[in-house]
């Protein structure tokens, strides 16, 4: 039987809010839809994600005002994000936290999906959900949207300006406010969701860091991602290999063992991601080598033992296999455009 998508809970303070800024009576609403109101305020708590879309339906009616759902981004906080709201805010760079973000979106909501690209133009974050009604799906995009860039003017400072933002909404009236909103042209009727950072932006370092924080809320989010969903065996085994790689002891078989099926079953379920086991636990070291190498507190022969390399000549050959540079010429790269 299929699952239904859920949604953290605590999301909804921030649709609370929101209604209420504009003079409806949300708990009513929560209740009207087969949601305590007193749940919004459980962080372990999860609702149906189509939850959303049913209220966002009923402000429709009644918020005479298409743009509304730009005003959450001051009716938001961490604390309605979870851990994944105070690893944002202990990232060292936007990248690294709009990373995050694509990593373990599923812990928001589970009914869509972030994906996180870069060039040279800068990196762009978009994001994408189900189909539903187009009233409602407007509303959800301008909240989710404008929650994410405030979100990085949080860490980064108001004046932040998005190079570019595109919505698959119509353009509706009274459209400029949204150019004054993002600070850039809002391209409507666009074929995605998405705002895009300047590479300068992106990756400045912030002075909200704090990588050590980061770093343990990292392996909380990791395992609460495969806790949550038991079928993603990615997920999974990403939050084994936290452990696996401090212990030095990365092993197929093991993490089989771990998850409690066959090496062949584990390799098959990889398969159907495009992944192989090795691929993954490359893509982890390098996603964990590059957050490691930025905190200055960690010297390389540090990191590669943190990362399960027995010599550092392997950790740096791996490092330049992945980034084309030494793990020494990358934290230099990183010191001089800090």
């Amino acid at each position: 039987m299929a699952m239904i998508p859920t949604s953290l809970a605590t999301i909804g303070q921030i649709i609370s809010r929101l209604f209420e800024m504009h003079g409806l009576d949300a708990p009513a609403m929560f209740r009207q839809h087969g949601v305590d109101p007193a749940l919004l305020a459980n962080s372990d708590a999860r609702i149906p994600a189509h939850t959303w879309e049913l209220l966002a339906r009923d402000a429709a009616g009644k918020i005479p005002n298409p743009a509304f759902g730009l005003l959450a981004a001051r009716c938001w906080h961490p604390s309605n994000l979870g851990a994944l709201g105070y690893a944002w805010l202990s990232s060292s760079t936007l990248r690294t936290g709009l990373g995050r973000l694509e990593r373990y979106w599923h812990l928001l909501g589970e009914a869509s999906s972030a994906a996180l690209e870069e060039d040279s133009s800068g990196v762009k974050l978009s994001v994408t959900g189900r189909e539903m009604n187009p009233a409602a799906k407007a509303i959800l995009t301008d909240i989710t949207m404008s929650v994410l860039v405030d979100m990085c003017r949080m860490n980064a400072g108001s004046s932040l300006r998005p190079v570019a933002v595109h919505l698959k909404r119509e353009r509706p009236t009274g459209g400029e406010v949204y150019r004054r909103h993002y600070g850039c042209a809002v391209q409507f009727d666009a074929d995605e969701d998405s705002f895009t950072l300047s590479p300068r932006d992106a990756h400045r370092q912030l002075p909200t860091s704090n990588r050590q924080i980061a770093a343990n809320l990292d392996q909380i989010l990791a395992k609460r991602l495969a806790h949550l969903d038991k079928r993603n065996v990615v997920a999974r085994c990403q939050a084994n290999l936290f452990d696996q790689l401090i212990s030095g002891e990365v092993s197929e078989d093991a993490m089989a063992e771990q998850l409690h099926m066959s090496r062949r079953t584990l390799q098959r379920k990889l398969a159907e991601a495009d992944l192989t086991f090795q691929k993954l636990v490359d893509d982890t070291r390098r996603d964990l080598a590059m957050r490691h190498l930025d905190d200055p507190r960690h010297s390389i022969t540090d990191v590669t033992f943190l990362l399960g390399f027995s010599q550092q000549s392997a950790f740096t050959r791996a490092f330049k296999r992945w980034t084309g540079m030494s793990p020494t010429e990358y934290r230099a790269q990183r010191s001089v455009t800090a």
